[in-house]
């Protein structure tokens, strides 16, 4: 049994670490590169494995040596590669540029992981898992999955990114519709809805079927919509700021995992939290830590 199945992308992520960000006709200097795999499918599945949990992913990628150094990567986290398709097209990558107070800059290429249809989805994984997290996928295959999960009573989750959010919510209320937990940041909720609010935001999605929304305010701390009512929950003061790429992912590996040890919505939050904070203490997408330092980080901030 899959705890976790996560459908989306599977890229490289090529990191330069940089003094400061330079603007046209500048040079700057590199101070550091390093690669790694990354796209949000990869992240959230090996945060799964890495927070206790058996994870599967469901993505595509190309036959070059940049899908090779993904797989062997994803191997080594103990993810289960069975849905991953390889086809004969260039495997995405991200240029993520990174100055020293860990924020980013990234130009993506999504290549082979925006070509994964709706055909060529294996069903067998969705129907021996728990829970399906959709995240930054085109949109005809990410609606055929969460449509077969709700179908099968998976709990299905879904992210939709900086991209498809801008589709906008005519487009995108099928997926909204099948999505028991539905997460973004609050510029993804107003692209979404329109509503500059974030809370009014998450209202209007909630209204349309998912259980709980939640929205990733970043410093400022989680606001969620669910049935059991609105909360928010504060940030927490990472350890040291390195690198921010990935922070989302982090913070759904942490909510999924817990809901998945058996923690109210509140609690499974202040963790998701505390992953997500640990994460961007550390250089990498999917650099996320083992569910005892999230633990321990939360019993320093007297938070458990």
């Amino acid at each position: 049994m899959i705890d976790v199945v996560a459908v989306g992308h599977v890229l490289l992520d090529i990191r330069f670490l940089v003094n400061k960000f330079v603007g046209p006709n500048e040079e700057g200097t590199i101070l550091k590169e390093t690669r790694g795999v990354g796209g949000s499918a990869a992240n959230v599945a090996i945060g799964i494995r890495r927070l206790g949990f058996k994870s599967a992913i469901i993505a595509k990628i190309g036959f070059d040596p940049f899908g090779r150094i993904a797989v062997e990567e994803l191997m080594r986290e103990g993810v289960d590669l069975s849905g991953l398709r390889v086809g004969f097209g260039t495997t995405g990558f991200s240029i993520v540029i990174i100055d020293k107070q860990g924020q980013i800059v990234i130009y993506g290429f999504k290549g082979s992981s925006e070509k994964l249809t709706p055909q060529e989805v294996d069903l067998s994984i969705i129907k021996d898992s728990k829970y399906v997290h959709v995240s930054s996928l085109r949109l005809d295959t990410s609606v055929r999955v969460a449509k077969i999960a709700k179908e099968l009573g998976k709990i299905v989750s879904w992210d939709p990114g900086r991209v498809l959010s801008r589709a906008g919510l005519t487009r995108l209320k099928e997926m909204i519709k099948y999505a028991d937990i539905v997460l973004a940041n609050e510029e993804e909720m107003k692209a979404m809805t329109g509503e500059s609010n974030y809370r009014v935001a998450a209202k209007i999605l909630r209204n349309l079927g998912p259980r709980l929304v939640i929205v990733k305010r970043g410093p400022k701390g989680v606001y969620v919509e669910s049935d059991g009512g609105c909360f928010s929950v504060p940030s927490l003061k990472p350890p040291k700021i390195i690198d921010t790429t990935g922070a989302g992912d982090a913070f759904t590996a942490g909510l999924l995992s817990s809901l998945l040890r058996g923690y109210d919505i509140e609690k499974a939050v202040r963790y998701a939290v505390a992953t997500a904070t640990l994460k961007i203490s550390r250089l990498g997408s999917h650099e996320i830590p083992t569910h005892s330092k999230v633990v321990s980080f939360l019993q320093i901030h007297q938070q458990w």
